[in-house]
Formats: structure tokens, C-alpha cells, sequence
């Protein structure tokens, strides 16, 4: 009966991360477009979720590479897999709130590696999978992005550098739309996937599939697909400020090679089966587009505290995934444990959306009175 327990409370903490890393990486998708105003913030945000639920049915290779690859199935316990998806939320909801674009990606693989650490010790992460499958495409990726993206802004400006800015802009902008939805089809397919290779490990440690027979039952893609999706929809208006605007000042070429350059890294992981990080990604080829105009386009201050932001996410999600492991194991084994952590979490949680709302209703009715 507590493993049923706890099987629920894991698939329902993990579809709550899977919707955190919708609106904390729409950024990812939609600043581009917005920043350059290729289409509107809501429509924008609107067909990125439908494109993020869309790209979630094209591949199961990074779901496979997160159930398999990271750590050993044989040793996971389904409380491990709760501690690491909180230790994920918990760094995601962080960064959210200061408007950082960390990784949600890192911060899955950095709870889940930090709570089998505490529970199991070393023998439980597979340290290759772990360095080739997930820290070497995190340095490799940005750069090919910036790269990618810094060649095709220049070609771009060599072609049309001749050409009246105002018919180049309004092609750009359309082009956008393109890449814009390529992109957002190319988030949903890596980073959905990773939400199902956690659900499909807890079903393993559950017994509901055979280690070595590792499938993504239909159900867990179809959820996982649907909260992306929401998650994306709700929009993470603070990081879309900071990808859109604070990096580089945009404009529609950088725009359109940005969003391209991104999609072709990311895709290209996706079909390798690599879980990386989309944030990583779209940050080092918008940092191309802007570097390759001229060097002190980019904000490099803004660009370093992101930097420091994704150095840390492994480490800090994986603390906070062991510490939710050592807390949950003072219960015991069942599911007291992962239930108390559950409501004092949601607990937390609509304590601050209340005292959030509060504080925008008091400025609104001192504005008003003003």
C-alpha cells in the first residue's frame, strides 16, 4: 500500500516539475520573437506550448538515456527519484524568481544524481553516463550554438547588409516564425522526454517494468506532453525579460539566427539521445548572434551571472536532493515521508503565491488612489 502511495506522489511531483520546466524555459522559445516583435508575447507563448506538446511525441531516446544512463535502475528507490525531482523544483523555482535561465535539465539530472548519492553512494550514478551524456554536451553545446549562430548573423549581414533595413526586418520577422516554431518543437521533444524517463524509473523501482526492458508506457508520454505544455502556456514572463532583452539588444536577424541555430543543436542532441539543456543552448546562440555584430553588443555581466547560474545548478539541485533524501529517510521507509515533504511543499508554496497576490492587489489599490 506506501509504495502505491508514494508511486502516486512520485508521478504527480514529477508532472510538477515537468510543468515548472515549461514556464521556466519558455523563455528559451519565445524571447527571440517577442524581443524583435515577430508576433505578439501571448500568441507567441500560445503555439509554443501547442509545439512544445507536439515535439514530445517525436523521439524516446533522451527519456531512455535519463532512465538508463545517469544511474543504476537497479538501485533507485522511488523516494530517491521524489528527492531528486524536489531538489529539481526547488533550484527551477529559484532561478525563476531572480529571472535567471538555468537549466532545468541539469537541475533533474543534479537532484536524481545527489539523492542516489546520500541513499545509495557512488556505486549508484553511472560516472560515464553521467560525464558523457550529460556534462560534456553542456560545455560542447553553447558553444556550437554560439558558433552556429555567430556564422549564420554574419553571413546573414554580408547579404543584406547592402539592402534598406525595413523590408530585411519584416523578412526576418517572418522568418522568426519559422525558426521560432522549430525551436519550440525541438524543446518539447528533448525536454519533455526527461520527465518520462523519471516516471518510467519509478515505475521500474516500483515493478511495474523490467529494468531491462526499459519502455515508456503511452500514458506517461501523453502526461508528460500535457504538462510541458501547461507549464509553457503559463509563460515565465521574468526569464523571457532577461533571455529577450538583457542579454543583447535584437534585432530580427539575430532574432531568426538565434532561434535557428538553437533548434539544429537541439534536435541533433534530441535524435543522439543527449538530455541537454535548451537554456544553455539558446543562451550561447543568442551571446553568437550579438558577438558576432560587434563584441560589446552582448551584456558580458549579465552573460557571466548566467554562466554562474548554470555552474552551480548540478551541484546546488544536487544538495538540495540529498538533503530532501536525508529528511524523507528520518520517516522511514513509506510514505509518510515523501507525503510530509509533499505538503509542506505545497504548503510553501501557496503561501507565496497568497502573500504574492496580496502585495499586487495593495499596489494596485494604492495606484489607484493615487
Amino acid at each position: 500500500m506506501d509504495s502505491d502511495i508514494i508511486l502516486v506522489i512520485v508521478v504527480a511531483t514529477a508532472l510538477g516539475f515537468d510543468v515548472t520546466n515549461g514556464f521556466h524555459d519558455t523563455a528559451n522559445v519565445v524571447a527571440p520573437a517577442i524581443s524583435t516583435r515577430a508576433i505578439a508575447p501571448r500568441l507567441a507563448v500560445a503555439c509554443a506550448a501547442l509545439l512544445n506538446f507536439a515535439g514530445a511525441f517525436i523521439s524516446l531516446k533522451v527519456a531512455a538515456t535519463v532512465g538508463q544512463d545517469i544511474v543504476d535502475p537497479g538501485a533507485i528507490t522511488m523516494t530517491i527519484v521524489f528527492a531528486g525531482l524536489v531538489g529539481a523544483i526547488a533550484w527551477n523555482l529559484a532561478t525563476w524568481y531572480f529571472g535567471l535561465p538555468s537549466s532545468s535539465s541539469h537541475a533533474l539530472i543534479g537532484g536524481l544524481v545527489g539523492a542516489a548519492l546520500v541513499a545509495k553512494g557512488p556505486s549508484a550514478v553511472i560516472g560515464e553516463g553521467l560525464l558523457g551524456r550529460v556534462v560534456v554536451p553542456a560545455v560542447v553545446a553553447p558553444i556550437l550554438a554560439f558558433a552556429v549562430a555567430g556564422v549564420s548573423i554574419l553571413l546573414i549581414y554580408r547579404i543584406v547588409g547592402h539592402l534598406r533595413p525595413g523590408p530585411v526586418n519584416r523578412g526576418y520577422r517572418l522568418g522568426q516564425l519559422a525558426t521560432g516554431a522549430l525551436l519550440a518543437l525541438s524543446h518539447g521533444t528533448n525536454d519533455a522526454q526527461k520527465t518520462m524517463g523519471i516516471i518510467t524509473l519509478a515505475l521500474v523501482a516500483h515493478g511495474n517494468i523490467d529494468a531491462n526492458n526499459f519502455q515508456v508506457p503511452t500514458w506517461v508520454i501523453v502526461s508528460s506532453a500535457l504538462a510541458i505544455a501547461a507549464g509553457t502556456y503559463s509563460g515565465g514572463w521574468r526569464i523571457i525579460k532577461t533571455m529577450g532583452t538583457r542579454i543583447i539588444k535584437m534585432d530580427a536577424p539575430q532574432g531568426f539566427s538565434a532561434s535557428g541555430a538553437g533548434a539544429a543543436v537541439i534536435l541533433a542532441a534530441s535524435h543522439a539521445g543527449y538530455p541537454l539543456s535548451t537554456t544553455h543552448t539558446i543562451s550561447g546562440a543568442v551571446m553568437g548572434a550579438g558577438a558576432a555584430k560587434r563584441l560589446s553588443a552582448v551584456r558580458w555581466g549579465v552573460a557571466g551571472n548566467i554562466v554562474v547560474a548554470w555552474v552551480l545548478t548540478i551541484p546546488a539541485a544536487a544538495v538540495i536532493g540529498g538533503i530532501v533524501y536525508g529528511v524523507t529517510s528520518l520517516f522511514g521507509s513509506g510514505a509518510a515521508g515523501p507525503l510530509v515533504i509533499s505538503l509542506a511543499g505545497v504548503g510553501a508554496l501557496s503561501f507565496l503565491v497568497v502573500k504574492r497576490v496580496a502585495r499586487g492587489s495593495v499596489l494596485t489599490a494604492g495606484g489607484s488612489e493615487a
